[in-house]
Order: C-alpha cells, then structure tokens, then sequence
C-alpha cells in the first residue's frame, strides 16, 4: 500500500486508492455467483462463502481504518491551521490552506458514509447467497 494513501495529502490520490481497493465489493455478485453457481451445487459453499467474507470484511476494516486515519489527520491539520489563523488572521495563503482543509475534512466524511454504504450491500448481497452456508460471528 503507498503511503500517500495513509499520509492523505491528496485527497483525489486517496480516492483513487479506495476505488482500487473497493474492487472486490463492486464485483461480490459475480465472485459469489462463480463461488457458487447454482443451488443445486452445494460443494465448498460454506467454504467458499467463509473465503468470501473474510476477503470482504478484511477489506471494510482496512479502509474503514484508512478513512478514520486520514479524517483524524486532517482534523488536527484543520485545528493546527485554525490556531495559526489566530495568529496570523490577515495571511491569506493560511486561510487558502485552511479552507483546503476543512473541504477534504467533509470530503473525507462522505467517503466514510460512503463506505458504510457498500459494506451494507455487500453484506446484503452475502448474505442473500452465503447465509444457508456460512454464518459469521457477530
């Protein structure tokens, strides 16, 4: 993983980063699907739907983790840049910066909301298909 992506400066490199690492939730449907065919085929499923949510959940905790990260990041970057304004109140490249940061603050939010949304329908999609298999702890 580069470490732009737990550095965060650039939040445009930071969404690129999480679109790659979404990947295997934008395709559940078909790695379920060719896990398991059909119903009638009932070999490995539980198996196969075990390997499939721990490749999912792993992969909502570590971006999860990466979004929380950078939020806090930028959090005490947004702080640190507010204190320094107070100081500093007429220097406008410190306000830019501010401004820049409080923008990819709430940017970062969204993505969180955002990632709270495609675990949902992964799980919902999961669960549809794996539940008469594979149960996960809670």
């Amino acid at each position: 993983m580069p470490a732009a992506i737990m550095e965060c400066p650039d939040f445009s490199e930071f969404q690129e980063a999480l679109k790659t690492m979404r990947k295997t939730d934008d395709i559940i449907v078909n790695t379920i699907n060719s896990a398991i065919p059909t119903d009638s085929f009932h070999a490995n499923e539980n198996a196969a739907c075990h390997s499939i949510y721990e490749q999912i959940h792993q992969g909502h905790q570590k971006r999860e983790h990466l979004i929380k990260n950078c939020i806090s990041l930028t959090s005490t970057n947004v702080m640190r840049l507010k204190n320094e304004r107070e100081i500093k109140a007429d220097d406008l490249q410190l306000s830019k910066s501010l401004r820049t940061e409080q923008t990819k603050l709430r940017m970062l939010q969204v993505e969180l909301s955002v990632e709270d949304l495609i675990k949902e329908r992964s799980m919902k999609v999961f669960n549809e298909r794996c539940r008469r298999f594979f149960k996960p702890q809670s």
